[in-house]
């Protein structure tokens, strides 16, 4: 069971929809933060991923760069590189989705909590401007494990992902504020998850993310 509940991508990445946000979201907390979640939202996020998951291909389209920190991965127990980079890429998708959407619910299960906080804000913030998001994720181009980081109490993968993106905002009106709804942009991105090495639970989290 411990070995099918490692591969269980929950730890997951937010797009980066705004260039504004890039002081916001490239940051990274000095102190690792774990969450415990209950079984019920292990089970809902679980569900959530597997159904993105089944019947799409578009996984097989991505190219998948080689990365050279396999020896420091097999530390980790149970991990499966392949495996994680397919839900990780499902995983993009959903939380991209959630923000845009407002789906802080699904934030909040999937983030640190000082990550969390800083996605709140700025929703809470397009609420009060009412200010609404709008984002499609065309395709991922590529990804990549970039960087791994293994100490006694946790383990930290970073993923580069370089993703095609129409990412507008709208006023109250439905009026385009920032971005084109025609313009695909081409963004990288680094993200960092993270999970307890000496906890039971087998959950990643986001920790951190920024631009490259």
């Amino acid at each position: 069971m411990a070995a099918y509940m490692d591969l269980i991508f929950l730890g997951i990445v937010v797009a980066l929809i705004l260039f504004r946000l890039n002081n916001v979201l490239g940051t990274r907390p000095d102190h690792p933060q774990i969450k415990i979640v209950t079984k019920k939202e292990f089970d809902k996020i679980y569900d959530m991923i597997q159904n993105k998951i089944q019947d799409d291909e578009r996984f097989g389209a991505i190219k998948v760069s080689d990365t050279k920190a396999d020896d420091d991965l097999s530390q980790i127990e149970n991990f499966d590189k392949n495996i994680f980079l397919k839900r990780a890429s499902k995983a993009f998708e959903m939380i991209l989705n959630a923000f845009a959407n407002r789906d802080t619910e699904t934030l909040k299960m999937l983030t640190t909590s000082k990550l969390y906080e800083k996605f709140s804000q700025i929703i809470d913030e397009r609420k009060a401007q009412n200010i609404t998001a709008e984002s499609e994720l065309i395709k991922i181009d590529e990804m990549k494990i970039d960087d791994v980081k293994i100490t006694q109490k946790t383990a930290k993968i970073a993923i580069k992902f370089v993703s095609s993106q129409i990412n507008v905002l709208k006023n109250a009106d439905g009026e385009v504020i920032e971005g084109d709804e025609n313009f695909v942009q081409q963004i990288t991105d680094v993200w960092t998850f993270e999970k307890d090495l000496n906890s039971a639970s087998h959950v990643w989290l986001l920790c951190s993310t920024k631009k490259k």
